[in-house]
């Protein structure tokens, strides 16, 4: 794995690191966020590098549990179904229906009957 070295600005001490290459933006992103923090720490910069960063640590570790301590987002509620179809025809009507259609059927099959002599000479 290639390895690079960048130096990160923290508390006015210049700290030299080794990250994976194509990794040194994103370590320079964070050391400027433990800069920030150790910058709002005030005069207690001036004390010992390792209490110094013990504090930006604390601070970063705090900032972090309250992101995870939050109620997870609630997801926008489902679309509501839509309504049910109408309910088909009574089945009144559908026997009704039904029974025309029998009818129907049947004067179709007197109709289409060839006429006997006897009716046919009448």
């Amino acid at each position: 794995m290639q390895m690079t070295n960048v130096t990160l600005a923290i508390g006015g001490r210049s700290l030299t690191i080794s990250v994976a290459a194509g990794e040194e933006a994103h370590a320079e992103m964070l050391g400027r966020m433990i800069d920030d923090r150790v910058r709002r720490l005030g005069n207690m910069a001036t004390q010992g590098e390792a209490r110094m960063l013990l504090f930006a640590a604390l601070m970063l570790a705090d900032e972090l549990h309250e992101v995870h301590s939050r109620p997870a987002p609630v997801a926008p509620a489902e679309p509501a179904a839509p309504p049910p179809a109408p309910a088909g025809p009574p089945p009144e009507l559908i026997a009704r229906v039904t029974n025309l259609a029998e009818r129907v059927e049947n004067l179709a099959q007197k109709l289409a009957l060839p006429l006997e002599p006897d009716a046919a000479n009448a």
